[in-house]
């Protein structure tokens, strides 16, 4: 599967909002950074994080834009709440290594009701 075919099923399995198949995207030792947040290292860490935010807000990809350049692929994204944000998707052997995404990430807490960080 090329970079832009896996991300397109990426997107599919996360507006599903499931998990588990979109942990299976990824390598074991794969890195999942958005970049308001730490990064998440290892499949199993990866799922543990969806598992939270699906439970969190209810999310939905609409995809804007989607190149591939060799091993790369680059979604640019919005949500129906007007959220937009992009991600970069490296792609080795078929599965996600590194992936890195960028979203204002206070517009989502208030978009979607949730606690604001004590600062």
């Amino acid at each position: 599967m090329s970079p832009k075919e896996l991300v397109s099923k990426w997107v599919e399995v996360f507006n599903n909002g499931d998990a588990m198949a979109l942990a299976e995207l990824y390598h074991d030792d794969a890195i999942n950074h958005q970049v308001a947040n730490e990064p998440v290292i290892g499949k199993a860490a990866i799922q543990k994080m969806f598992l939270s935010e699906f439970a969190n807000a209810e999310m939905t990809c609409i995809v804007e834009n989607l190149f591939e350049d060799g091993e790369w692929a680059i979604l640019e994204w919005k949500d129906p709440l007007g959220l937009r944000g992009c991600g970069f998707f490296q792609v080795v052997d078929g599965k996600i290594r590194l992936q890195r995404g960028y979203w204002d990430k206070l517009s989502f807490l208030r978009m979607h009701n949730l606690p604001l960080p004590e600062q």
